[in-house]
């Protein structure tokens, strides 16, 4: 379902040090420029979930947004078949002025689904995301737990066969977590695939048999997590 194959990423910098996207690196090719990935190879062909570990700034967002078409690769490719949905930032998507409502109705559509399809959608959007009253009120009343909510909410609608997490889920309360974990190892059981990122050790390993350590944008080691990720605790500096 994913292959990726020798995949870099650069991203340009400005006079000020100010991140501009990656398409800039290829637009302003004078300018400084730093690779976010580079030489990044992996694939896998469903019914797994895969952690992608690593220190901040090693390139688990980058690979994440490469994945979900946010970012095109500089070099190599990505291939990816099977309908997507992304929980890459909490505030991905969302527009502070809209309702929870309004916000569900666009993403709906943005995610592949019809705009009839879409607002049939809403009541399950609404009572799966346990937002009550809130649903019908401004995104910029919502706390960051509620718009994660929202947005996985919006993203089950859509039947993803490939999910991709992005420390979003580390937002959600106790109760709403256990309920992505359920459904994102339902999707791995189904013969689906599970991407996630994060610092909660402990919750990776309950979604995922895989691991992935990146350092520095490369892959400095793939395999069981089991084998990976105390490789991984052993190798951070106390």
């Amino acid at each position: 379902m994913i292959r990726v194959d020798h995949v870099g990423v650069r991203f340009f910098f400005d006079r000020h040090l100010k991140v501009v996207t990656p398409t800039a690196a290829r637009l302003r090719p004078h300018g400084s420029t730093k690779w976010g990935v580079r030489d990044v190879s992996f694939e896998t062909l469903g019914g797994e979930g895969i952690a992608l570990i690593g220190p901040s700034g090693s390139g688990k967002t980058t690979m994440l947004r490469l994945l979900a078409r946010v970012y095109w690769p500089d070099e190599g490719r990505v291939a990816v078949h099977g309908r997507v949905a992304s929980l890459l930032s909490i505030d991905a998507g969302l527009l502070a002025l809209l309702s929870g409502r309004e916000n569900a109705m666009l993403l709906g559509v943005l995610g592949g689904l019809s705009r009839r399809d879409s607002r049939r959608a809403l009541g399950a959007v609404k009572e799966r995301s346990r937002l009550g009253d809130a649903f019908d009120q401004p995104v910029s009343t919502y706390s960051q737990g509620m718009r994660a909510r929202l947005g996985y909410a919006v993203a089950e609608e859509t039947e993803p066969q490939i999910l991709l997490l992005d420390e979003v889920h580390e937002a959600l309360d106790h109760e709403f977590r256990n309920a992505v974990e359920e459904r994102a190892q339902a999707l791995v059981e189904a013969g689906g695939v599970v991407i996630a990122s994060g610092h909660d050790h402990q919750m990776l390993e309950r979604l995922c048999t895989r691991a992935i350590h990146l350092h520095e944008g490369s892959v400095r080691a793939d395999g069981p997590f089991a084998v990976v990720q105390p490789a991984y605790l052993s190798s951070v500096p106390a």
